[in-house]
């Protein structure tokens, strides 16, 4: 029989026209999630047909492209690299070349003749293969890499002068006949009645006793069912307040952001506790008066200066490398007081804020004059920079992307199993439950990763599919993906019951191994022990938590056996829930 063009073929099961709309569905949904379309537009077919479809399609033609970025991707992060090709007019990727070499770009290249632009990071042998295979192209150094490459440099200048972030001390010339008392060593930071330190108490009278009747560590672990590297701090600790130290006393609190205000305060001789306080109210100071005061009467009682513990040379380069509109009043008070301390920091913010403006406005012209300028300061770590950006074709390159071109390569990523885009998803919902904040680029791209890996979801084609105008859509799909999933943390509505909840789902991670139990005992300890007035269920996850933190070799413990205590410990706390609901 005589076959009809376009409307018939051999053998054929379906029309063409009903074969290209599956073909259609397949390409927007893959396999699974294809299949279950087609079911509800009534020509239910199977996964493996509708991958079938999508493999008989004829390879597409990809028009010339006339701007071409190149970039690196990894197989295998650190041991094996290839090249991919993307067609920066269209965001599409063109090609993969399944190495990284000089030669196998420039021969792509020589087969693409009419390509104008080649837009790529500053790696050399990148540099080489453009020139050689497109002489005729425009080089660009995109913006991204650019940034980075600043960024990391900016970073190891802060390090190189952590030094400079401790305000100097002022020293005490005469400090008087009359000595200050030492503190009472065995003196506890929580007064009794304290829960948490009459427990810790009662559990070291209890360990010793036993140790003085005569019984090993093993046995009292047996005998207490406590883990044994519990029960060796209780042992080695000859007084409970010892076991105090380094815990709870030097958390975080909300006058740390402006403590270098007040140090700078009490220095020009300003002591009144509450003017101080009324002052640090309008520029962000949530916290009470009570802080405030006991902050200062430190100040004038200890023998010491005290002073707010310095910023981290991170979170310095953070203030440096973001906008200045961006800052709240005390990271630009804090980076101030950074700035008038260290004349090093102070001309690489000044170089960092001017490179900024360069690469916003497109001022290419300007290049040359910043790399002058970055040479006059010691400021190692940019003249490193500085060298890379002057050296053969990358001098070029960098001025016209500054200049011209306003494109921006994709970064080298490794290829993701199912398993870590899961890991992917599953760390950002503990993020949000917690309360931070995770944007929509982000939440779009974990969609993207996934979809790539082969995670199976209804809902997931169209978060990795949205566009620019829709990323206000992102969270509340985000969600729809983890229910899906069966991911997403449902919080009651009482805050304390919400803590409850979230300490069950992180210990319920521990325990099928899809958290850390390093990670996930640390978020229990800080983020709902803490909240919660360390509750007697928490003290082992706690324990193990402190374990973790600060375990080193030289205790004589394998770090593996510490992370089988805390996936046991979480186990036991889901265990008393499941027991205390079966009561109910």
């Amino acid at each position: 029989m005589e076959q009809i063009p376009g409307l018939t073929r051999r053998h054929g099961q379906r029309t063409e026209r009903l074969r290209s709309t599956l073909a259609s569905v397949g390409l927007a949904l893959a396999g699974r999630a294809g299949a279950r379309l087609t079911a509800v537009l009534g020509v239910s077919v199977s996964r493996s047909t509708v991958l079938r479809l999508i493999d008989a399609l004829p390879e597409p033609e990809a028009p010339a492209p006339r701007v071409v970025g190149v970039d690196e991707y990894a197989t295998r992060k650190g041991r094996h690299y290839g090249t991919v090709l993307v067609d920066v007019e269209t965001r599409r990727p063109i090609d993969l070349l399944p190495d990284r070499e000089a030669s196998s770009l420039a021969a792509w290249l020589a087969q693409r003749p009419g390509v104008e632009v080649v837009c790529r990071d500053r790696a050399p042998f990148f540099a080489e293969g453009a020139t050689t295979g497109a002489p005729q192209a425009v080089q660009v150094a995109d913006r991204w890499h650019l940034w980075h490459n600043l960024s990391e440099a900016g970073e190891r200048s802060v390090a190189q002068h952590r030094g400079c972030l401790r305000a100097p001390a002022p020293t005490v010339s005469d400090p008087g006949p009359e000595a200050v008392p030492a503190a009472d060593p065995s003196a506890s930071p929580w007064p009794r009645g304290h829960r948490f330190a009459d427990r810790t108490r009662a559990r070291h009278a209890a360990v010793h006793a036993l140790l003085t009747a005569g019984h090993s560590r093993r046995s009292i672990q047996r005998q207490r069912r406590m883990a044994y590297r519990t029960v060796k701090q209780f042992a080695d600790a000859a007084s409970p307040e010892e076991l105090f130290t380094g815990q709870l006393q030097n958390r975080p609190s909300v006058l740390d952001d402006y403590k270098p205000y007040l140090d700078d305060r009490w220095s020009e001789g300003s002591t009144n506790a509450w003017k101080l306080w009324e002052e640090i109210v309008p520029i962000g100071y949530q916290g009470s008066y009570q802080r405030v005061h006991a902050y200062l009467h430190d100040k004038r009682t200890s023998p010491r200066p005290i002073t707010a513990r310095p910023p981290s040379p991170r979170a310095v380069a953070g203030w440096i490398l973001r906008h200045p509109d961006t800052l709240t009043e005390s990271e630009r008070l804090q980076l101030k007081t950074v700035r008038a301390h260290c004349s090093e920091l102070d001309a690489l913010t000044r170089h960092v804020r001017s490179f900024a403006a360069m690469l916003t406005d497109r001022q290419g012209e300007r290049l040359p004059d910043w790399l002058d300028a970055v040479r006059q300061d010691n400021l190692p770590s940019l003249h490193t920079l500085a060298a890379g950006i002057d050296g053969r074709n990358s001098m070029a390159a960098a001025s016209a992307d500054v200049s011209a071109f306003p494109s921006q390569m994709p970064t080298e990523k490794t290829l993701m199993t199912s398993d870590d885009a899961l890991d992917q998803l599953r760390r950002i919902a503990r993020e949000r439950a917690f309360g931070r904040h995770v944007g929509s680029n982000r939440l779009i791209q974990a969609g993207l990763d996934a979809l790539i890996a082969g995670v199976e979801s209804p809902s997931l084609a169209m978060l990795a599919g949205l566009l620019r105008s829709e990323e206000p859509e992102a969270p509340e799909l985000f969600d729809q993906v983890l229910e899906e999933l069966g991911l997403l943390f449902h919080p009651p509505a009482d805050p304390r019951a919400a803590k409850w909840a979230m300490a069950y789902w992180i210990a319920g991670q521990i325990a099928d191994g899809s958290l850390d139990p390093a990670v996930g005992t640390h978020l229990i300890w800080a983020d709902i022990a803490y909240h919660l007035g360390y509750p007697e269920e928490l003290e082992p996850l706690v324990h193990c938590a402190h374990n973790l933190d600060g375990w080193e070799e030289s205790w004589g413990v394998f770090v593996e056996e510490l992370n089988g205590e805390a996936v046991e410990a979480a186990k036991q706390f889901l265990s008393k829930r499941s027991a205390a609901e079966a009561g109910d």
